[in-house]
């Protein structure tokens, strides 16, 4: 009986198939053995053999292939220990890796596990011995065994002399001490320069060293902010001599086979310190009897693709910067400036090449079809934002009078068309206020203020949002490769808390449902105008995901759109250059298509420029944030009216209302006593008295330290914080200290 049993039990497994069995090693985060395979197929006696040569047939074959300990993987995958190099850290603070062995192929993308290193953190250039789990095919976790060697490191930071060489103070706030300079590697650093530095190998645990490189200029003129952001955050800010050369070498189009469009009166409406105009707008009523009530409208983007073809010096140039990145005193461009300033800035009165989209809207602002050209147009003017809309409100100037019913009233026509079609989508609207810096003609800061936002911005926004739309119904329809626009809904985990902390507010946001964006909207109508709107809003929007590029499609969240591509600035994103190329071989409108070893990078490609996209958006924050401390240096001890824009368990982050400043409040300087951070509802609790300051709540605060290197400020409260009734919570690690103490921005 037992024997029928053990062969009745055998038979009920069949052998795998070698197809089954390859999928389950490509499949493992690991180099699998014998062991595991057989485990996972319940394999015994005889079975295991006949593996054993099934697994020789294979690796002879080329099907895996094996490695240390008579493990199996597939071909090509890295071995669970391996070393592997620091290749960059993003701006998010993601240390990226690769292989130092080399691969077939793009080398796979390494991601070190946070919290896997003890003492410094790992460099660019370091070589470690690390422990690797496969992801997917492409991407793998480490985590480090032991650091094997270490690579040069620069750092940015200002020179002070001492006797014995001197001192360089660096201006990330990562930082949390000086360098050492001896005097053989001072070089010819002054007192109070900028400089970039190298750090040198230190022995042993005395201070660390580094060695002076390159004087970058004196810290405290204005000239110099800029600098420390594209320093620190690694921005090329410098063109190969064969991009330039390329650039220097480019020549006006003529017609030739291209649309002709010098007919229509197209404009360029952009912000009056705006160095490049890539894009103009014409709107007309539409003469079909069929669609009453609704519009032509044309968008005509710089024709960056006849200049920057694939594969050529410029392109490579513009895919690694991957998009321009601005400051308030200059701009580091994508392309070089014979480029983006010239020949590709629809400059007025100037036959420019240009890639157009014609669209046909109804009275909603339902998109019914679009035609691609590419073209040669001419701007009838170069408008400013603040001049088209002082026009539309009854006071044009010599230059928009003219314009005003044959020109501006047809886009103010078109664009209120486009905001019913906005509405009746359902986007989230949250209004995101922007600091502008003022800087005088000598360069010093005059004043910050908030960023003006008019219906002539939104206009511009509605048309380019219209033609991405287009453009990626297009591509889609040629089957062609796109690099979508995607903003993915937000994350189950940020929705979770959101809805805890709403629920707390009185707000109800449902489970269970499928959330759409307009759910946040109409949270936010109802908040109107209440207490805690302000807070809402800033729930909302930390509750977001990241938008990104890509080639696969989840579709755009925020602007509720199924489909979405970047196409109207390709002289500042590589991402509307792809575009524009894939348009180009969708419709066959000549050279400098997109190449099929470009449609094969698209996911590699897209990778690359979203973590760009965020290296200048920290880069242009950090840069805001220094010339903002620069301007209320001289303001010490004064108090300002703010916002409460972040709580940690350390301290608190405000918001000045004037200038839009941002700086911390210590918790040590609160009051004597503990302060619990309450996570879920954005707060810090004083544990004996009760008193709370929540997210988005006004205070009055005393500015008490503005540290022009690093460019952090530090405040106290003067006024503000809720009285509430004592926590009777136990003690969490999120507390203040008893005693109060003046707090460095350098050690925050």
């Amino acid at each position: 009986m037992k024997e029928t049993e053990k062969t009745t039990k055998s038979k009920a497994t069949p052998r795998p198939t070698r197809d089954q069995i390859i999928s389950f090693i490509e499949d493992s985060p690991s180099p699998v053995g014998k062991r595991e395979i057989a485990r996972a197929f319940r394999l015994t006696g005889a079975d295991r053999i006949w593996l054993k040569g099934m697994l020789k047939e294979l690796a002879a074959e080329g099907r895996i292939e094996r490695g240390r300990k008579r493990r199996v993987a597939k071909p090509g995958a890295l071995p669970e220990v391996a070393v592997i190099q620091v290749d960059r850290i993003d701006a998010d603070g993601e240390v990226i890796c690769r292989p130092v062995k080399e691969t077939e192929g793009a080398p796979p993308r390494i991601y070190l596990r946070p919290g896997s290193h003890r003492g410094a953190a790992p460099g660019e250039g370091d070589r470690l011995l690390a422990r690797l789990k496969r992801i997917d095919a492409e991407t793998y976790d480490a985590s480090i065994i032991r650091v094997i060697g270490t690579g040069p490191r620069r750092l940015i930071g200002v020179f002070e002399p001492t006797g014995d060489g001197g001192m360089v103070r660096p201006t990330d706030r990562k930082h949390k001490s000086d360098y050492v300079v001896g005097r053989s590697d001072v070089g010819k650093a002054r007192p109070g320069d900028l400089v970039s530095a190298e750090v040198l190998e230190t022995r042993g645990y005395g201070a660390r060293r580094v060695k002076i490189v390159e004087r970058l200029g004196r810290m405290g003129d204005a000239s110099t902010i800029s600098l420390v952001a594209i320093h620190q955050h690694g921005i090329q800010h410098e063109f190969a001599t064969e991009a330039l050369a390329q650039a220097a070498a480019a020549k006006p189009v003529t017609l030739g086979k291209r649309t002709d469009l010098r007919k229509f009166p197209l404009v360029t409406i952009d912000g009056a310190d705006a160095r490049d105009f890539d894009d103009a707008v014409w709107a007309a009523p539409d003469d079909n009897p069929k669609n009453a009530g609704g519009w032509h409208l044309m968008v005509a983007i710089a024709d960056v693709a006849w200049y920057v073809r694939p594969g050529s010096a410029l392109d490579r140039s513009a895919r690694e910067r991957g998009n321009s990145v601005y400051f308030p005193d200059r701009v580091v461009p994508m392309l070089p400036e014979q480029l983006s300033n010239d020949l590709c800035s629809l400059r007025p009165n100037e036959d420019r090449a240009c890639m157009a989209v014609h669209m046909w809207i109804d009275r909603n602002g339902k998109l019914l079809r679009h035609k691609f050209v590419r073209g040669l147009m001419r701007s009838s003017a170069r408008l400013v934002y603040e001049q088209v809309q002082a026009a539309r409100d009854g006071a044009p100037d010599d230059v928009t009078g003219p314009l005003l019913e044959p020109v501006i009233a047809p886009l103010y026509g078109a664009y209120e068309a486009l905001l019913r079609g906005r509405k009746a989508r359902g986007t989230l609207e949250l209004e995101i206020p922007e600091r502008q810096v003022i800087l005088g003609e000598d360069g010093h800061i005059e004043r910050i203020l908030p960023r003006r936002r008019l219906d002539s911005h939104k206009l511009i926004e509605e048309f380019m949002i219209a033609a991405n739309v287009a453009a990626a119904e297009a591509l889609e329809a040629k089957r062609r490769p796109a690099m979508y626009r995607i903003h993915e809904e937000p994350p189950l985990d940020k929705l979770e808390a959101l809805r805890q902390a709403l629920d707390g507010l009185g707000y109800r946001l449902a489970k269970g449902q499928a959330i759409r964006p307009d759910h946040f909207t109409g949270i936010l109508a109802k908040a109107a105008g209440d207490k805690s709107e302000q807070l809402i809003s800033e729930l909302i929007l930390r509750s977001q995901s990241q938008a990104r590029y890509s080639p696969e499609n989840p579709g755009h969240f925020g602007l509720a759109l199924r489909r979405y591509c970047h196409f109207t600035s390709p002289i500042r994103r590589y991402a509307d250059l792809l575009v524009h190329r894939a348009l180009i071989g969708g419709y066959g409108l000549g050279a400098g298509a997109l190449t099929e070893e470009e449609a094969g990078t698209f996911v590699e490609t897209g990778d690359h420029i979203s973590t760009t996209e965020r290296r200048a958006v920290v880069a242009e924050r950090d840069a805001l944030d220094r010339y903002t401390t620069a301007f209320m240096v001289d303001r010490i001890g004064a108090a300002f009216t703010a916002r409460i824009s972040g709580v940690t368990r350390f301290g608190l982050f405000v918001t000045l209302d004037e200038t839009g400043a941002d700086g911390l409040v210590p918790v040590s300087s609160l009051s004597n006593e503990y302060f619990i951070h309450d996570e879920v509802h954005h707060c810090l609790v004083g544990e004996a008295t009760g008193l709370t300051f929540t997210l988005a709540d006004a205070v009055t605060v005393e500015l008490v330290e503005a540290d022009t290197v690093t460019g952090g400020m530090v405040f106290v409260i003067v006024e503000g914080g809720r009285q509430g009734k004592p926590e009777k919570r136990g003690r969490s690690p999120a507390k203040g200290r008893r005693k109060p103490r003046k707090a460095s921005p350098r050690r925050r």
